[in-house]
């Protein structure tokens, strides 16, 4: 069941409807009840208080105004009944929904016009009223007010359907923004967060297999375990602060602190802690923060993926400048590369979201199976100049 409006505007219509059709048959010699008239005027104006108006309301809107005019009630505020109707009816409606109806309406208005008996004398004058005064014939002037009524349903019709594509493409711009917002949280969860616990449960397999005859080791594994979390939680905490800031509108939280080149050397030692050999080589002299971030998140999954699925020893980071003004970016490992992406086994997350991110700097990512191991390969411009959309995946 549709909603009354609490907006005032479409109760001044109804008011406005109501009393002057009242008093414009109230002063006037009509043919019925002036109560009648203003009946069948509240009945046609009653479908705008409605929040979601249904198509068939026109027809019925039609139907009283059409009968209003041929029973030969006064001209006055009926005359927007129906316009006002179909503005409200295609404000709320698809154009499929209401277009045959309004047609309906706009017949109906229009034959009760032309049937209209000639309008009552208001001072014993001509037999027309104001609208006949001073030119050709009534029949005549009924068809060209006819005529009027048709265009003014068409022109608001073509008004409201304008409106509600406005509104619609601003709804679906505002869906597409929340949308994307909810994309790149994803992603810095799963960069980050993800990475973490792959690391932490490392780790720990590494500190159980030598708490006994390495106590010292496993309190290295232990300690490492306990930075790598709080660094998990304070990202997953910033995370829920952005999404709780954008759910109740209280502003942009922080974002997590973003990643270069320079913080490398960290994270390859946070895997190495787990007991993975990692070697980085790094041979970059300078690059844009897009592409540092981007290398970044790069490495940072091709190491999660290799502790979570390579079951690897050892894994080898590259990232290299060429001459082209690229820079090259990969991660190998020793271990079982054959079935990471084998047709029974899609490509996850952390691969669309690094081959989005790459792409939107211009850039290509490869990513498969070797004869040992598995190897992911991202060719990146160092100037980031490309990168329209960038800012938005980092």
């Amino acid at each position: 069941m549709s909603r009354i409006r609490r907006h005032w505007l479409p109760w001044l219509v109804v008011v406005v409807e109501l009393v002057g059709s009242l008093g414009s048959n109230a002063r006037t010699d009509t043919r019925g009840p002036a109560l009648l008239g203003a009946l069948l005027a509240l009945v046609a104006i009653l479908p705008v208080l409605l929040q979601r108006p249904r198509g068939w309301m026109l027809a019925v809107s039609g139907l009283c105004a059409g009968a209003y005019f041929t029973a030969g009630y006064a001209e006055g505020p009926i005359f927007m009944a129906v316009p006002v109707v179909t503005f409200a009816v295609a404000l709320s409606l698809p154009p499929r929904r209401w277009i045959g109806w309004a047609a309906v309406a706009a017949a109906l208005v229009a034959t009760g016009m032309v049937l209209s008996p000639e309008s009552p004398q208001l001072d014993g004058g001509s037999g027309r009223g104001p609208w006949g005064q001073g030119g050709g014939p009534e029949s005549d002037l009924s068809l060209w007010q006819a005529f009027g009524q048709v265009a003014l349903i068409a022109a608001c019709g073509a008004i409201a359907s304008a409106l509600r594509s406005r509104n619609e493409a601003r709804a679906q711009r505002q869906r597409r923004v929340v949308s994307e917002e909810r994309v790149r949280m994803a992603a810095d969860l799963h960069d980050g967060v993800g990475h973490g616990l792959a690391v932490i449960a490392m780790q720990a397999g590494a500190a159980l297999h030598v708490l006994d005859r390495d106590p010292e080791a496993a309190r290295r594994n232990l300690e490492a375990i306990r930075a790598e979390s709080k660094e998990s939680l304070d990202l997953l905490r910033r995370q829920l602060a952005r999404l709780t800031d954008t759910e109740t509108g209280a502003g942009p939280a922080p974002r997590a602190p973003e990643h270069g080149l320079a913080d490398l050397p960290a994270l390859v030692e946070r895997v190495r802690t787990g007991g993975l050999e990692v070697s980085l080589r790094l041979e970059v002299d300078s690059a844009s923060a897009e592409a540092e971030r981007a290398a970044y998140a790069v490495v940072q999954e091709g190491l999660t993926n290799v502790l979570r699925h390579a079951a690897a020893t050892r894994a080898e980071v590259s990232i290299v400048s060429t001459p082209a003004a690229e820079m090259v970016v990969t991660v190998d490992d020793d271990g079982r590369g054959s079935d990471m992406l084998s047709g029974e086994r899609r490509p996850g997350m952390g691969i669309v979201g690094m081959r989005s991110r790459v792409e939107a700097l211009g850039g290509t990512l490869e990513a498969g199976p070797e004869v040992r191991g598995f190897r992911l390969r991202a060719s990146l411009p160092l100037s980031g100049s490309s990168a329209g959309g960038a800012e938005g995946l980092a």
